[in-house]
């Protein structure tokens, strides 16, 4: 943990700008436009302002990733090669977690037996190292995408994982071996291997081309999907390309594996293939977390243009740049590359980009000629592109494709807008029924629907319930941060709130529980729980909490000093009001409560001199009480009392 830089470790799966002392950047757990993700290099934590996650670098990698903790943790000992030293597992512990990684582990055994087979065999350095080699691949490349080969045997594969101990049941569902008739056969036999990365380098699947030109069976041949291959939200060479892809600001998307491999080993780097389908959310998400510049290469095959144009309408409504660049005749991004090299390919990038809709109409009218019902269905799927723009972010960029489109297509400019605005109308109607489906149809026990993605969706943290719960939170806070300072009088300001709080007047469980532990180990050590203990709590909730009370949205302008003469106040001062806005807020809380205690008793004590005494004590209490609220003149002490 104090090895990591957080900076560092999420600037691996999405483009951060520094700001001050710390980074912003688009949330990764949820779509925005708008950065509000926000990471403090200082404290070491993370917090998005808009969906509301938090966290430290281990719990980011978690989150991101699908891990659980420890795998997070390992991950980071991998990313920084540090030996990491755990305690022996049972039995039963190894079982289980044998049962919850049993594909992890698999995929990335078998990657690693496909590639020393590749290396180390007379057959796969004859038949895969050789195809590779035709294809220009050097060493470093193959070492980099840890590409790989199958024999061409029945199950050479097969008998090698049963005996290191993977079950059939899940060499099946990695699509690694195949049952026919109760006989075991490998899937991939005869074909180089192309491993599939996620963002942190794990394998998530396979692909595999066939290499004899006699063979029928399909050329390539991919991981079904299971819990970690979902094509969907794939990119292959994502996990190579994904610090070129930030550094350039721009990502490059072709159709194949070898098309990315070859263009990486021409010094290109910032690209990653969508393996022949459209583009989807998922996939898009991927590459907007690192960049909102899109270019996408053809190589002029009609069919593949248009399956591949179905994506960019989405890419649009997200706010990416998409620019599109056709390829000469005959070429393709892997031949043309290494025909030209790199310099020369990214010279014919820039003079060659078109903006979508310039791409779209180009190909559209060609395609139409002079067939009026084409003509007529290419305006429809115009509007509706242009209708993906958001126009208040981007009315300038919409007007310009409104002018164009109207020209290009020979149709009145007023008439188009009429078509943008139907679709429009109908896309917020149709959002708008299926919410009200969602929310007709919702269970009344609050549970989620069984057919819902849970992992898609952006998980928002529940909030303080009321003021004087976020009081409580805040207490913690002051303990963490001063607890240890000395204060006027006491040894520390530790000692003060043992003395001021009480904590039977905490209205969250969970802070009181905390503040009993953290008052606890203090007098026993004579040392306070500091901000990463806090942050490493096994409570999820806890973490979330925490992370989102130190890590705060405000913060002060270096320019405040030469443009409004304002000096910010010092770390003590604002630490000593930190403590005594805190502390009054449970001292006017105990007040309060003794207050009404009293009135109780005075409604029921039939003695006069009893009740003159308790008149007394009141009236001390209500004198204390104009004082705190003079000094701080807060509504939240106010909306205590009269609530």
């Amino acid at each position: 943990m104090n090895r990591a830089d957080i900076v560092d470790v999420i600037g691996q799966f999405m483009r951060l700008k520094k700001r001050g002392a710390n980074y912003i950047g688009n949330c990764p757990f949820h779509n925005e436009k708008t950065p509000s993700f926000n990471v403090s290099p200082a404290k070491g934590i993370f917090k998005c302002f808009g969906c509301g996650k938090a966290g430290d670098v281990v719990t980011f990698v978690q989150e991101h990733e699908k891990l659980s903790y420890p795998e997070a943790v390992r991950w980071l000992a991998d990313y920084y090669k540090m030996a990491l030293e755990e305690t022996e597992r049972t039995p039963e512990q190894q079982q289980h977690q044998m049962a919850g990684e049993a594909l992890r582990i698999l995929n990335d055994f078998a990657a690693g037996w496909f590639y020393n087979t590749l290396l180390s065999t007379e057959e796969g350095q004859l038949v895969g190292l050789s195809y590779f080699k035709q294809r220009g691949f050097r060493k470093e490349i193959i070492d980099r995408f840890r590409l790989g080969f199958c024999p061409d045997q029945t199950d050479a594969f097969y008998r090698h994982a049963r005996a290191q101990g993977y079950s059939n049941e899940v060499l099946e569902k990695a699509g690694l071996a195949k049952n026919r008739n109760g006989i075991y056969n490998d899937v991939y036999r005869g074909r180089v291997i192309f491993p599939i990365h996620g963002m942190t380098g794990r394998i998530l699947g396979f692909g595999a081309r066939v290499l004899k030109t006699t063979e029928r069976a399909p050329k390539y041949i991919n991981t079904p999907e299971n819990e970690l291959y979902i094509k969907s939200r794939i990119l292959y060479g994502m996990y190579q390309s994904r610090q070129a892809i930030s550094k350039q600001d721009e990502c490059l998307l072709v159709e194949g594996y070898t098309d990315v491999i070859s263009l990486h080993q021409g010094g290109v780097e910032n690209v990653v293939a969508s393996s022949g389908t459209s583009l989807t959310e998922e996939q898009l998400r991927l590459i907007g977390q690192l960049t909102k510049n899109l270019t996408i290469l053809y190589d002029g095959d009609a069919a593949g243009i248009k399956a591949a144009l179905r994506g960019l309408d989405m890419a649009l409504s997200q706010s990416f740049n998409v620019q599109l660049v056709l390829l000469p005749d005959g070429e393709d991004p892997d031949s043309f590359v290494q025909k030209m090299g790199a310099a020369a390919f990214h010279d014919y990038i820039k003079e060659h980009k078109q903006d979508v809709i310039s791409f779209r109409l180009q190909v559209g009218l060609t395609d139409a000629g002079a067939d009026p019902v084409k003509k007529s269905k290419l305006v429809n799927e115009i509007a509706e592109s242009i209708s993906r723009i958001n126009k208040a972010e981007d009315f300038a960029l919409q007007s310009h494709y409104i002018r164009l489109a109207a020209q290009r297509l020979g149709v009145e400019e007023a008439g188009l807008v009429n078509l943008i605005n139907k679709f429009i109308r109908e896309r917020i109607e149709t959002e708008q029924r299926h919410a009200r489906r969602a929310e007709n149809q919702s269970p009344d026990d609050g549970m989620m629907a069984p057919d819902m993605e849970q992992e898609t969706l952006p998980e928002v943290q529940p909030q303080s319930t009321s003021a004087e719960e976020a009081q409580e939170w805040q207490l913690l806070k002051v303990m963490i941060e001063h607890g240890s300072m000395p204060y006027d009088g006491y040894q520390s300001i530790l000692h003060l709130i043992e003395e001021r709080v009480d904590p039977e007047l905490m209205l969250n469980p969970t802070v009181k529980q905390l503040f009993l532990q953290h008052m606890e180990h203090h007098r026993f050590t004579g040392q306070s729980y500091d901000m990463a203990w806090y942050l490493r709590h096994p409570d999820e909730q806890v973490r979330h909490r925490m992370a989102s009370l130190f890590h705060s949205m405000a913060a002060l302008s270096e320019k405040w000093v030469e443009r409004y003469g304002v000096e910010p106040q010092q770390p003590q001062v604002l630490s000593v009001n930190d403590v005594d806005s805190t502390l009054s807020y449970f001292e006017l809380k105990k007040i309060l409560h003794i207050q009404n205690q009293l009135v109780e008793k005075l409604n029921n004590e039939p003695d006069p001199i009893k009740q003159q005494v308790m008149m007394q004590l009141f009236m001390k209490l209500r004198a204390t009480e104009r004082d705190i609220l003079k000094r701080h003149e807060t509504v939240v002490f106010k909306a205590l009392k009269y609530k």
